[in-house]
């Protein structure tokens, strides 16, 4: 399960982050999950709502504000895959790994 986060976890702060320089929830799920086969808009308010981070806030830089990256990876977990991924274990084992 580690290297599963671990996975999504690279690719929000090595290539989202550092490489496209995307820093709010709007751009980097326009990225994730483009209007072109998603809701994008209700996938961006539904991570929104879980993190409690505004759609157009500055996540922060990944090694700064770790908590806004690891908030942004579980919402976009749950918003793709429902409600049971919640355990926090897995996801902060992800973050050492890094």
């Amino acid at each position: 399960m580690e290297y599963g986060w671990r996975a999504a976890l690279v690719l929000l702060t090595r290539t989202y982050y550092h490489k496209y320089r995307l820093y709010t929830i709007r751009k980097i799920v326009e990225k994730w999950a483009p209007p072109t086969e998603n809701n994008t808009e209700a996938y961006i308010s539904n991570v929104s709502a879980t993190t409690g981070i505004g759609p157009d806030d500055d996540l922060g830089d990944p090694q700064q504000h770790p908590a806004n990256w690891l908030l942004l990876a579980a919402a976009m977990a749950i918003q793709e895959n429902g409600p049971n991924c919640r355990d926090p274990i897995p996801l902060l084992r992800a973050w050492r790994m890094l």
